[in-house]
């Protein structure tokens, strides 16, 4: 498609898309997708946001209470945009940095870079030096917005002509004294709605991370498809969950999808699973987003806690296993919505909810999205073969200057790296990672599947499985598992482990070893690293 004109300066975040022919097939086919040329998802999600609601409504909450309503939003984020502009010299297309814990502040300055144009390079607090320097010098990043207490690592990583400008401290120069003299109204650069609103880094599960280029109508469509058609959020809804903001599933479940739909969200600096469940009771929390490991650490906890105001809990970032949400389920009486999304397509395109919920499946295309499961030729396979999922509609994968954007979108389509079946119903299940297959003496064995059954036994907390190198076999199945306080680590327990997997599943998909750990390995967002599995020895 062509695009439209750009209001960016800094031209670079248009020059580096793919050439168009590599991109995927965009689809608006729903009244609600049909956005005006000049767009800026800022003011859409707090301009007019207030216009529809009020501006006198929670936004933010705190661990502490605190409260910030739209209209202090409002101003906050206004001030901010007229330091980047004034004082910082930040033009329109510029990139700029937001590194911080999950806070008001830090979703203040996501806001201000949108509505003045600029371009915002999400990344997480906890990611090192060198791994910032490699985001930065990818999307030839120039500013950074840095929580004080984040500084640190960042300065470290020395990027060149980088300027930081610190918030939360007290400093002269810190980020909100300079905000706390500017005027608290900020008209809102016109940007394209096709120009690069956010670069997202890809979660590093398998190595070098690519950049992900995001349009401003490409924040409002995941709200306007999942959240809308899907999630179906209430303005007087409390969100709030453990993604982290430089994560998009965060960002969406946060930020995004409660400012579309005038409700607020309650942001937590430390958001695992013990401190969820306090946070659901005290907040009344009504909307959850999380991963499936969190949902399974929560179950023993749950009887000390009122989960009353919960109405909608939602699971992505991995596969949620079956035991895990009918677990759920018992205890709650919440059905968990499942999805799959990917930063490349910026959050959820596949689920389901309520009554339509199918536990064992990731569910249906979401309004708005088409998907299908493909061979290696790009050609549908049958309804319950397994294949690579494909998916398309209103977002697509836009690599910043990569390679791999042609292995990403081939025909047209977005392939995920999922292995997917299609059943004949049109429900879409899980089988693994494309790169997880595992195939041992001919057999072809999906490691979700294997995991899944391990963590149907009691013991098991957690289970990672993986294919190691075999001269006679191929590969074998190796489980690494993370087990409950108390129970012993030794052959016993991998004997118990073997002959429950093996009464669950055909005996070839039985893992030939099982190791303990203290503690799977993760991503920051808290995605499994299974190749640090592998490359175990």
């Amino acid at each position: 498609m062509e695009l439209k004109t750009s209001a960016h300066l800094d031209t670079f975040p248009r020059d580096q898309l793919p050439p168009a022919h590599q991109w995927p097939d965009l689809v608006f086919d729903r009244p609600e997708l049909r956005y005006p040329d000049l767009l800026n998802c800022g003011a859409e999600l707090l301009d007019r946001t207030i216009e529809r609601f009020g501006a006198d409504r929670p936004v933010f909450r705190t661990a502490k209470s605190e409260i910030w309503t739209y209209d202090e939003l409002r101003r906050t984020v206004d001030r901010i945009a007229h330091v980047l502009t004034s004082d910082l010299g930040v033009l329109p297309g510029n990139r700029v940095l937001l590194r911080g814990p999950t806070t008001p502040w830090l979703a203040a300055c996501w806001l201000a870079v949108m509505k003045a144009g600029a371009v915002a390079v999400t990344v997480l607090a906890q990611q090192r030096a060198t791994e910032l320097a490699t985001m930065c010098a990818i999307a030839r990043v120039g500013h950074a917005l840095c929580d004080v207490r984040a500084v640190d690592d960042l300065a470290k990583a020395e990027v060149p002509g980088l300027r930081i400008t610190a918030y939360g401290g007290d400093t002269p120069d810190d980020l909100l004294r300079l905000a706390a003299d500017k005027p608290s109204r900020y008209a809102a650069v016109a940007t394209s709605a096709d120009d690069v609103a956010l670069i997202a880094f890809t979660s590093g599960t398998t190595g070098r991370p690519k950049g992900c280029m995001h349009f401003h109508r490409d924040v409002l469509a995941v709200a306007d498809t999942f959240s809308r058609h899907v999630l179906k959020p209430r303005p007087d809804d409390v969100f709030t969950g453990s993604p982290p903001l430089g994560f998009t599933f965060g960002l969406g479940g946060l930020v995004i999808f409660p400012m579309r739909a005038g409700a607020s969200a309650l942001l937590l600096e430390q958001a695992g699973p013990k401190q969820l469940l306090p946070a659901l009771d005290r907040h009344r929390v009504s909307v959850l987003f999380t991963a499936p490991t969190a949902y399974r650490a929560m179950l023993d906890d749950l009887g000390a806690y009122d989960l009353g105001a919960l109405r909608r809990c939602v699971s992505a970032g991995e596969n949620l296993p079956a035991a895990t949400w009918r677990a759920w389920y018992e205890r709650t009486g919440l059905r968990i919505i499942n999805g799959i999304g990917a930063t490349e397509l910026l959050h959820i395109f596949i689920s389901a909810a309520d009554e339509a919920i199918r536990p064992g499946t990731t569910g249906v295309p979401v309004p708005g999205w088409d998907a299908r499961v493909v061979d290696r030729s790009g050609q549908p396979v049958a309804d319950g073969e397994p294949g690579l999922l494909a998916v398309r509609g209103p977002v697509g994968c836009r690599y910043l200057a990569d390679e791999r954007q042609h292995q990403y979108v081939q025909g047209g389509w977005n392939l995920t790296g999922d292995t997917y079946v299609r059943e004949a119903d049109g429900y879409f299940r899980y089988v693994a990672r494309a790169d997880d297959m595992i195939i041992s003496a001919g057999y072809n064995i999906a490691g979700p599947e294997v995991e899944e059954a391990l963590l149907r036994h009691p013991d098991v907390l957690e289970a990672a499985v993986v294919g190691q190198a075999d001269e006679r076999r191929g590969q074998i199945v190796v489980a690494y598992a993370v087990l409950r306080d108390g129970v012993p680590r030794g052959d016993g327990t991998t004997a118990l482990l073997r002959d429950f997997v093996k009464a669950e599943l055909a005996p070839y998909k039985c893992p030939r070893d099982i190791v303990f750990l203290d503690a799977l390995p993760r991503t920051p967002t808290g995605k499994l690293q299974r190749f640090r599995l592998r490359a175990v020895e």
